[in-house]
């Protein structure tokens, strides 16, 4: 399995996102080595202990027996492995050098799935009396780069890793819009409020290495300390606000937020979904409805405007018309 596992990855490297072939890298990671922050060395990952076991010896009995001793220690990235193996397995079932030794698939064990147990619904939510403490606390971060990251990810409802993505091409200051790479889509576009406009203009432009040579950072929310130039984990800097701010936050929890806040003024569901970058539910919202940026833009400034508003938080004046806003790097 472990021979294996790499080239299933490369296979799978162009279809999947950032996040989804780190999961894959730390499922199957043997452990020892030395972590970026912090002296303690990195942990097997949870299908580590399968990486030695040939491809025809994996059956639902020992699928079954590897869930009883993860289950015990981290059933959550557990239910997670099981399903890469999962698809793992499918994969090797269907590539021509591993299909004659592939049966079944293990992975579907239904005795590994009830020792794993279902997952919990998380219900973490900024409610509206808390949206004071919490943007005191994020607008307090030291690093700038964080503070407007975050504020953004609440006030977009974006996935962590869209807004990560973001580049200052994909920006438009002019027009007032964002190009964020879809989990559904190739790409959406969204409203450029004028509070998160601002967040954004205000931010660094900065210079990177590249094969030898100082190129412009192409991030907007950059990083000089990270390899790849932009921001990669500000989930210790939110947990410091959040604890700050007395709550239990996590980055999704913002998205999650965004959507449950919308309700307030009332936003029709499915201009949040298309927002938000959810797929089209229903005949009509699939084949009929194509609604213009303008119209997400009346209802996305109208939630940033009220989230500011509940916070204690100046509202930016808003441009007469999208082409006469004036920007300094």
């Amino acid at each position: 399995v472990g021979d294996v596992w790499p080239v299933y990855v490369a296979a799978r490297t162009p279809a999947g996102g950032v996040l989804h072939l780190r999961d894959h890298v730390r499922a199957m990671q043997p452990g020892g080595e030395k972590m970026k922050h912090g002296t303690k060395p990195t942990a097997p990952g949870p299908l580590a202990s399968l990486a030695t076991v040939r491809l025809i010896d994996l059956t639902p009995e020992l699928i079954a027996e590897w869930a009883l001793v993860e289950a015990k220690k981290r059933p959550t990235r557990a239910r997670l492995a099981l399903r890469l193996l999962r698809a793992f397995i499918f994969w090797c079932a269907e590539n021509k050098t591993y299909k004659g030794i592939i049966t079944g698939n293990a992975a579907q064990s239904k005795a590994a799935r009830e020792t794993l147990g279902k997952p919990q619904k998380k219900s973490d939510v900024i409610q509206r009396e808390q949206l004071p403490a919490w943007f005191a606390a994020v607008r307090q971060i030291g690093n700038p780069v964080i503070s407007a990251y975050l504020q953004a990810l609440l006030l977009t409802g974006a996935r962590r890793e869209e807004l990560a993505n973001l580049k200052w091409a994909d920006v438009d200051f002019q027009w007032n819009s964002l190009k964020l790479n879809d989990k559904v889509e190739e790409f959406r576009m969204v409203p450029l409020t004028p509070y998160v406009s601002s967040l954004l203009a205000a931010l660094p432009r900065r210079t990177m290495e590249r094969n030898g040579e100082t190129v412009s950072n192409p991030w907007v929310f950059s990083s000089p300390a990270a390899a790849s130039g932009r921001l990669a984990d500000p989930r210790i800097a939110h947990n410091q606000a959040c604890a700050i701010a007395g709550l239990v936050m996590t980055l999704h929890g913002l998205r999650r937020s965004f959507a449950t806040l919308t309700e307030w003024v009332e936003m029709p569901s499915g201009i949040a979904a298309q927002i938000q970058g959810h797929a089209p539910q229903g005949v009509r919202e699939q084949n009929y409805i194509r609604r213009p940026l303008d119209l997400l833009r009346m209802w996305h400034t109208k939630i940033e405007g009220w989230i500011l508003e509940q916070a204690g938080i100046e509202q930016p004046e808003q441009d007469a018309k999208p082409g006469l806003r004036v920007v300094t790097a």
